[in-house]
Parts: structure tokens; C-alpha cells; sequence
């Protein structure tokens, strides 16, 4: 018989992956009670996506976590230079993480990307940040959630819930085999991967497409990879990756999904796999880390269904090239934080937790087009093939190069927001104020900001009654003297902007007569008296 545990926690989190556990933090951070629970004893170690993009790493400097991930950044660029070294290269560091990065294979180059463009003006330093392995930065993330309180519990599956109009109870389950327990809870947030059980349990809808490659990516000691090309290779009959990590190797085949999932990889399955598709008589002598992928593309119709939300590769599935899987998660975690936190609270303004999935479903369903243009790309057949050849022209124009790197690192990314000023809907820039600091300096605490740029009490006083839900921030911007001030929500987005002329605040508002006031009522919910 279950024991009920009565703890009252207002969310509880399926899962202690990177995208769990920043939604746990910035669940705590908005003041809600947490507890994550997760079946796997400790971090996972298992080889996955190899970095973050932009928005990601803007994310996470605004939660003054740029310096940890700048020293694991170091530590993956001397892996890099070891392998270059190991197979007779010299010293070179490799390009800043801005020129990273591939579509299908197909390598940018650094030389052909224009730095003027506007879309990379104003990220920061956080835009020479990128190279952090999955593994890595759910290290970083644990101890951060642990540093702000969250109760994490490992060794603990979800098994079932009941959802109510009221709360969630939630059924786990220590996987040691000791007494099942029932934990009661205002939320459940599914972050428990693709196959997610908080999914498949709350019925909610997932169409896409069919899988038709089985992937691997390993870390392993071998014999004979002399033979081995470096980066990306296109064979006759898929593809495989060698380095830029000792010993990292990925390969590709086109012969329709693995015949099961749930079996364990070998070392000879990994091994005829690399032989195949690169022709070379490699000998995988033993294997640290290794994962069997496909290109499985689905997205859920919807991220919530009453109480249960999901998150990360629970609400979409894709191919994982470029690691677009973790970054879309960490934008869904940073989108659903805050709101679910005034949930929680009772601040919401109507609509705003819906707002979640307005907001990022069409950027995940844009990140499974563009995984699957790369399998398109990436097929053995001949039309694909003469369709790689136009696009890797493209690829070697500054032009393409530049459009090609702005999707990759993620810039390009928006939310329709009301509202007519081009900051608006966007990430914050970061803006270097003349105190020393920068606008990610003034977002550590996960609240939203209103930043005044021209000293104005009349744009402060607008703002009064919010209390604890919004900072206010007067200080000086000399690189941008045209800029009144701006909005920003807790998760670095642009809410509200107006301009500066002739010393008067200029509103770019539609039909709205104070546009400020309209996006705090949006976001921030109704001032208290």
C-alpha cells in the first residue's frame, strides 16, 4: 500500500536533466517549493550534445553562470588541441564557438562569416561561450539547484499520476525496491526525455515523422583509426564523424531505425557500424561512453494539458545534430520558469502560462524542419547528394555562411510580443551601463527589469506596486544614447522599449496610449494598492 506523504510541494519536476533542473532553479528563484525526482543515480555521463548556442549562453550569464561554463569551455578546447596534436596537427586553438558548428556535415567556414552583422551585435561575452558538453553543464546545474534550495531526489521513477482541477499526485518509485510513495503537488512538469512518461501518462497528442537512420556517437579506444578522416565524411553509404575529442567517433546509416532501442550497445555493434559506413578495418577496443540514436521527429500539439506541462525532449523529439535538442530545452525551461512560478504565487495575469506553448512551440516545430532538412541532405542517394553539392556552394559564400551561422547559433530567434519597437520580442541586449555593469549583471535575481536609460520619474513611477516581481534600474548607457529604456521579462526578453528624442521618451505603441503600462498588466500582472 502507497504511504501519502503530505509535503504540499507546488511543483514537482520528472527529471534531473539539464532542462529539469534549470526549470527547477528558475522555479525556485520565482519563489515556488520544488522537488525534482529522477530515476538515474547520479549525473548522467553518456556522450550527448556537445554545446550551446547563443541564446542558451545568454541564459545562463544572466544567472551569473558565465564564468563556470567559460572554465569548462577551456577544458573542451584542450581536449580538442590534444586530438589535433594526437593525429599530427599543431597547437591551434579552434575558432571562437560563434564560427562552430555545421549543417549536415557541412563545415563553416570562419573566414566566409560576417561579424557586422546587427543580429550579433550586443550579445556580450556570452558570445564567446559554447563549447559545454551536456554531461558538464548538468554538473553545473545540479549544484546550482542544490545551492538554491531545490530538493532533488535520485533513484526515484515516476510510475503514474492523477491529475485534478486542484493538484497532482504524483506515484514514484525508489528503484532500490522499497515502498512506493504518493506525493501531492499544485504542478507536474514532464522533463523526463523523449520517451517521456509524464507524456504517454497524460495522453498528450504527438504526431511527426518516422525514423529512418540509426545513429551512434561514442567514445571509445580503438586500433587502425589511422585510416579514419577528421570532422564530418560522406560516404557512398552514410556518414561518419572522427574527433575533434580522442576517440570520439559518430556514424550514420540509412537503413531504417534500430530493431530495438532499450538493448544495450556493444562494442562489435559500434564496431561494424564505423567499418561499414567508413570502410576502414577499425578495432573498437573498449568503449567509455556510447548512445543509439534516430532521427524520430514529433512534437507535442500542445506543452500543457491542465496542471501537467512538458518540457525539453519531452514535448519534442528530433535528430540531434548540432545539439539543438538541449538548447531548445533550455529556451523552453527559461520561457516556463517565471510563469509557472506566478502561477504558483498567485500573480499571473490571465494567460500568461499559456503563453508557454504560443511562444515556443513554433520555434521547436522550426528546429524540427531544420533537423529534418540536414537528414535530407545527408541521405546516400543520388538526388540528395546533387542537392548537397548547390547547398555547399551556398555554404562557401559570405552570404550563406552568415545566414547558415545565424540559424545554427540560434540569434535569430523571437517571440511576437505587442508592441512596434525592434527590441521588442527579443533577447535584451546586453547592454554595457557606465557603472561597470552590464544589463546581465541586473537579471541574476530571475525578475523582470525596467531599466531607465534617460533618468525619468515619470517612467519609474509607472512601475510602482510590483513590489518583489520587478527591479528598477536607473543608469546611464553611452553606446546606446538613443535608447529611453527598456522592459525585460525574467527570462531576458524585451518587453517594452521606447527611444529617446530631443530628451522626450518616445513609445513606438500602435494604438496604445501607454505602452509600458500595457506590458506590465501583460507580464507582471496588476500592481498591489
Amino acid at each position: 500500500m502507497s504511504s501519502v506523504i503530505d509535503i504540499d510541494y507546488d511543483v514537482v519536476v520528472a527529471g534531473a536533466g539539464p532542462v529539469g533542473l534549470l526549470l527547477a532553479c528558475e522555479l525556485q528563484l520565482g519563489g515556488a517549493r520544488v522537488l525534482v525526482v529522477e530515476r538515474l543515480p547520479e549525473v548522467d555521463e553518456t556522450i550527448k550534445a556537445a554545446a550551446i548556442n547563443m541564446p542558451s549562453a545568454v541564459a545562463l550569464d544572466r544567472r551569473g553562470m558565465l564564468p563556470a561554463l567559460a572554465e569548462v569551455q577551456e577544458r573542451a578546447l584542450s581536449g580538442f588541441r590534444g586530438f589535433l596534436k594526437a593525429r599530427g596537427g599543431g597547437e591551434a586553438t579552434p575558432p571562437p564557438p560563434k564560427f562552430a558548428g555545421h549543417f549536415a556535415g557541412i563545415m563553416l567556414k570562419a573566414g566566409l562569416f560576417d561579424e557586422s552583422d546587427p543580429a550579433f551585435a550586443n550579445i556580450g561575452p556570452a558570445g564567446e561561450v559554447g563549447l559545454v558538453p551536456q554531461a558538464a553543464l548538468e554538473r553545473l546545474l545540479t549544484e546550482r539547484a542544490d545551492g538554491l534550495g531545490v530538493e532533488l531526489r535520485r533513484n526515484v521513477e515516476l510510475t503514474g499520476f492523477e491529475a485534478g482541477p486542484d493538484g497532482v499526485t504524483v506515484h514514484t518509485l525508489r528503484t532500490d525496491g522499497s515502498a512506493p510513495q504518493d506525493i501531492r503537488a499544485g504542478w507536474l512538469v514532464g522533463c523526463d526525455g523523449g520517451r517521456s512518461a509524464v507524456r504517454k501518462l497524460a495522453g498528450f497528442a504527438f504526431p511527426g515523422t518516422a525514423p529512418e537512420i540509426t545513429g551512434y556517437q561514442a567514445i571509445v579506444e580503438m586500433t587502425g583509426s589511422e585510416g579514419l578522416k577528421d570532422g564530418w565524411n560522406t560516404t557512398d553509404v552514410g556518414t561518419y564523424v572522427h574527433g575533434p575529442m580522442p576517440g570520439r567517433v559518430l556514424t550514420v546509416e540509412f537503413d531504417g531505425p534500430p530493431a530495438d532501442r532499450e538493448t544495450p550497445v556493444t562494442a562489435e555493434e559500434l564496431q561494424a557500424s564505423l567499418r561499414h559506413v567508413s570502410g576502414v578495418d577499425v578495432t573498437v577496443t573498449k568503449v567509455h561512453s556510447v548512445t543509439r540514436f534516430t532521427d524520430n521527429c514529433r512534437q507535442a500539439t500542445s506543452y500543457r494539458a491542465g496542471r501537467v506541462l512538458l518540457a525539453g525532449d519531452a514535448a519534442h523529439v528530433h535528430s540531434p545534430f548540432g545539439g539543438q535538442g538541449l538548447n531548445l530545452g533550455i529556451g523552453d525551461a527559461m520561457n516556463l520558469g517565471w510563469k509557472l512560478a506566478a502561477e504558483v504565487r498567485g500573480w499571473a495575469p490571465q494567460g500568461l502560462l499559456d503563453s508557454y506553448t504560443a511562444e515556443r512551440h513554433p520555434i521547436g516545430a522550426w528546429v524540427l524542419d531544420w533537423t529534418r532538412a540536414q537528414i535530407a541532405l545527408m541521405r546516400p542517394e543520388s538526388h540528395s547528394r546533387a542537392l548537397r553539392e548547390v547547398v555547399t556552394d551556398l555554404a562557401e559564400t559570405v552570404t550563406g555562411t552568415t545566414y547558415l551561422v545565424k540559424k545554427i547559433s540560434g540569434v535569430w530567434q523571437r517571440y511576437d510580443l505587442p508592441g512596434g519597437h525592434p527590441l521588442t520580442g527579443r533577447s535584451a541586449p546586453d547592454l554595457e551601463l557606465s557603472d561597470g555593469r552590464r544589463l546581465a549583471d541586473l537579471l541574476h535575481g530571475g525578475r523582470a527589469l525596467l531599466l531607465d536609460l534617460c533618468d525619468d520619474p515619470k517612467l519609474r513611477a509607472r512601475t510602482e506596486g510590483y513590489g518583489d516581481r520587478l527591479d528598477v534600474v536607473t543608469a546611464a548607457c553611452p553606446g546606446r544614447p538613443g535608447l529611453a529604456g527598456l522592459l525585460v521579462r525574467p527570462d531576458g526578453i524585451t518587453a517594452w522599449a521606447a527611444d529617446d528624442t530631443d530628451g522626450t521618451v518616445t513609445e513606438h505603441t500602435g494604438d496604445s496610449q501607454d505602452a509600458l503600462v500595457d506590458a506590465l498588466a501583460r507580464w507582471c500582472g496588476t500592481p498591489e494598492v
